[in-house]
């Protein structure tokens, strides 16, 4: 059976410097992220020992475990990737992401109007969640969701391509309890060209899910 694990991160500890210090990267990934992983291989073995004893009395726990634990694997994966140390500013054409650029201006008016809403989503998430900027394929415009923990409040079918982790393992070592400046200071690290890439890539494959008109 396929396992999941742990992707290598695309950069050293330290490269996101002074946004996110190195002890809170290394932490972040080599622990919770592991965790994640873990968890949802474990789960994967338990529901295999369910339908091999056919016992399923735990199994609305096991879905939700694998929900929680390989959504979090998923949403760090990308993550790792929406971030480099030479990031930031806005998606523009002159560097080969005018598409983003368009699609951002068409469905949320402007990019400080994008901007503005996904930075509240992010700081304004009830305990632990994420703000995440997704294609949403059956009116196929990008849209922002609030998710929180891993899993809910999310659309069925969008796909995530910009994600601003906003669980305090994220940032409370450098950022204290201050959450919305952790989530303003992200968006010098954003790689827009990971973006762009995964906005093309989610278009390109997504169906039209309006089966009638």
């Amino acid at each position: 059976m396929a396992v999941y694990t742990l992707p290598e991160l695309p950069y050293d500890y330290a490269a996101l410097e002074p946004v996110i210090n190195p002890q809170i990267i290394e932490l972040h990934h080599d622990k919770h992220h592991a965790a994640y992983v873990k968890g949802a291989n474990d789960t994967l073995e338990q529901l295999e020992e369910a339908r091999d004893k056919e016992s399923w009395g735990s199994i609305n726990g096991l879905e939700k475990n694998l929900a929680f634990h390989l959504s979090g694997h998923i949403l760090h994966s990308i993550y790792w990737q929406n971030m480099t140390g030479d990031g930031g500013g806005e998606p523009l054409a002159a560097d080969g992401v005018g598409d983003l650029a368009d699609a951002i201006a068409e469905s949320f008016g402007s990019f400080a109007g994008f901007k503005a809403q996904l930075t509240k989503a992010a700081a304004t998430t009830q305990g632990s969640g994420w703000g995440v900027l997704a294609y949403e394929p059956v009116s196929g415009r990008l849209i922002v969701e609030q998710i929180y923990d891993h899993q809910g409040n999310v659309g069925q079918g969008s796909t995530p391509i910009l994600v601003f982790d906003a669980w305090e393992h994220a940032f409370y070592l450098q950022y204290k309890n201050q959450k919305v400046d952790f989530i303003d200071a992200m968006w010098a690290v954003v790689n827009w060209q990971d973006v762009a890439k995964r906005y093309a890539a989610t278009k390109e494959r997504s169906y039209n899910l309006l089966l009638a008109p």
